[in-house]
């Protein structure tokens, strides 16, 4: 029986683990190889990190986790999760299980860019999610926005008032926009092309988007803030809350609704919080503090039981 078993391997996870083992917890780490972010050379805004490779930090992280004996790793698939409070079953893909008291839940969520040729292969390396992550290298460039909902195509005018005054937003066949979303984006400068999109060639700084008429715009970079979908469905099987947009729903301990089940990172929020960060450092803190609030769990539980 473990004291907690660490469903993911990315930030959320290995920053979980961190915390347990060095509180001398009896952890393994559920590592399935996957993680969103794989296809970017360098993450920002994590402290002392910035620019840094996250394929580089995932290494050290697990390095570092060799440090503490009661801490094991096992990269292979989680299968099923079953079970409750103080005795969960987690079922590998070989068939083999283990038991946990508590589980952290880490596995995030699953980018699903537009199906058109030339977009799924450049997410993440010249087709971008985040502005956040992502704009201040695109700082003066020619940017092109593709997306069909108010939320995606209102990226054109953050884009527009923060890194450059030549955005062009690509609704791929969606005419129906708000009268004052248009006249925002009008406003700023930004051209709304509404004809579907055939194909995206070329590469960062030299892209072509072919448009389904013949006609090509010529960009450096864009953004797509893509659907997502969670990448594992543990959270909805053991019956915890899941909030109207697919995160799992949290309290401020990062608790979902199930006793002794934690969930962490991307696919997670509080009710009150409006969408789901996608951010590295916020991963690693939240699965720092889902670790400390179920160390402190577990030790009260053991006081309850003295």
């Amino acid at each position: 029986m473990y004291d907690v078993i660490v469903i993911g391997g990315g930030p959320a996870g290995l920053s979980a683990a961190l915390v347990l083992g060095r509180q001398r917890r009896r952890v393994l780490v559920a590592d399935g190889g996957q993680v969103r972010n794989a296809p970017a050379d360098e993450m920002h805004m994590y402290l002392s990190r910035d620019g840094f490779s996250p394929h580089e930090l995932l290494a050290l992280g697990r390095a570092e986790l060799a440090a503490y004996p009661g801490v094991e790793l096992r990269q292979d698939q989680v299968s099923s999760v079953s079970g409750g409070i103080d005795d969960f079953s987690v079922e590998f893909a070989d068939g083999s299980r283990e038991r946990a008291r508590r589980l952290v839940l880490a596995t995030g969520q699953v980018d699903e860019p537009y199906d058109i040729p030339g977009v799924p292969e450049r997410f993440g390396r010249s087709i971008f999610h985040c502005p956040f992550c992502h704009g201040w290298e695109a700082t003066g460039k020619t940017l092109a926005v593709l997306g069909r909902d108010v939320p995606q195509v209102m990226l054109g005018l953050y884009l527009a008032d923060r890194y450059s005054d030549d955005v062009v937003v690509v609704t791929h066949g969606a005419h129906e926009l708000p009268d004052e979303v248009i006249a925002k984006l009008s406003a700023r400068g930004v051209e709304v092309r509404t004809e579907s999109l055939a194909k995206v060639t070329g590469e960062l700084d030299a892209l072509q988007l072919h448009f389904a008429d013949g006609s090509v715009l010529e960009r450096q970079a864009v953004f797509h803030r893509a659907p997502t979908r969670q990448r594992a469905s543990f959270a909805a099987d053991l019956g915890c809350a899941i909030l109207d947009d697919g995160c799992v729903q949290v309290d401020e301990l990062q608790a979902t609704t199930v006793p002794g089940v934690s969930a962490a990172g991307d696919m997670a929020r509080v009710p009150a919080v409006p969408d789901a960060l996608t951010l590295v450092s916020q991963a690693a803190a939240d699965g720092v503090r889902a670790a400390v609030w179920l160390e402190q769990g577990l030790f009260r539980a053991t006081l309850a039981d003295t």
